[in-house]
């Protein structure tokens, strides 16, 4: 089943909810940076979030979520956008924990609960937007929901899974997040709230073949509750190239330019995001070095 996401309405307007299939894209991370199992399931669960985020955008719009937080797998990284691609990184990404008190990975172990979660939208102004919000648990589904309700004035409940695999690998990798509209009945949320508190862990649903859809109508009621308004195609995709590497190395000026001539005769650039390698000859520096100095 490739990676989707499904944006909805339900109870005639009263909540706005969104699920993803995240696990060839969480998938496709893990192996790039070959991450063990704690750091396997922090990242996926920021990218999940991402996605979840960047699902709210429209047109060009893109997202940064940073998590900082005081674990050992230090800081995480993810970018996402409107059209459903994100790409990601994380600090230390050879981090494995002994299972927390109920047997779980130790997302909150790994990721620290002192820190910090920071939201940047870039959505085509002149400055970008920037919201900020304390970690108040390192197992990043309340963390985000913690930043929606007070970043962005959004009652929200958020869910994220990723399900590892004894080889690190991914199994399953997914999410939910349930945004509450103004009028929405007491009685609509208390059913959802009794639906959260019921609802498997969303990767166990999905590695039992449970599509996106299914999420929605378990946590909201039934089919006959929901009205799907989209459904997106979703994809690990990192934008880096040799031409945007070299614009950087033009930015260092003619005299580093010399200096990676003279002493390296050429230069390696690493992408963070995707782990893609750019080789630069004396004869490639040579041409930026005038291109610099021009």
């Amino acid at each position: 089943m490739s990676d989707y996401l499904l944006k909805s309405v339900c109870y005639d307007g009263q909540i706005r909810a969104y699920a993803v299939c995240a696990t060839e894209t969480v998938s496709e991370a893990q192996k790039r940076h070959d991450t063990w199992s704690a750091a396997s399931a922090a990242l996926g669960r920021t990218m999940v979030g991402a996605l979840l985020l960047g699902a709210t955008m429209k047109g060009d719009d893109k997202m940064t979520v940073k998590v900082d937080g005081d674990g050992p797998v230090g800081h995480i990284i993810v970018d996402s956008n409107a059209k459903g691609e994100t790409k990601g990184y994380i600090a230390n990404p050879k981090v494995q924990l002994p299972l927390n008190a109920v047997g779980k990975i130790d997302v909150r172990g790994a990721v620290g609960t002192q820190g910090s979660l920071t939201v940047t939208k870039d959505i085509g102004m002149k400055e970008a937007f920037s919201g900020q919000v304390p970690l108040v648990s390192g197992e990043l589904g309340e963390d985000f929901t913690y930043y929606m309700a007070n970043s962005e004035q959004v009652p929200s409940a958020i869910g994220l899974s990723v399900l590892v695999d004894t080889d690190d690998s991914i199994k399953a990798a997914g999410g939910f997040m349930i945004q509450v509209m103004p009028g929405a009945t007491d009685e609509t949320l208390d059913a959802i709230e009794k639906n959260i508190a019921e609802i498997p862990l969303v990767s166990r649903l999905m590695e039992q073949g449970e599509q996106p859809e299914e999420i929605l109508y378990r946590l909201l009621g039934g089919e006959e509750n929901v009205k799907i308004l989209e459904k997106m195609p979703i994809s690990f995709k990192c934008d880096c190239s040799k031409e945007r590497f070299a614009d950087a190395i033009i930015t260092l000026g003619a005299t580093e330019i010399q200096a990676m001539i003279d002493e390296d005769h050429g230069a390696e650039a690493n992408c963070h995001f995707c782990g893609n390698s750019y080789h630069y000859s004396e004869v490639d520096l040579a041409e930026l070095k005038i291109v610099a100095e021009a």
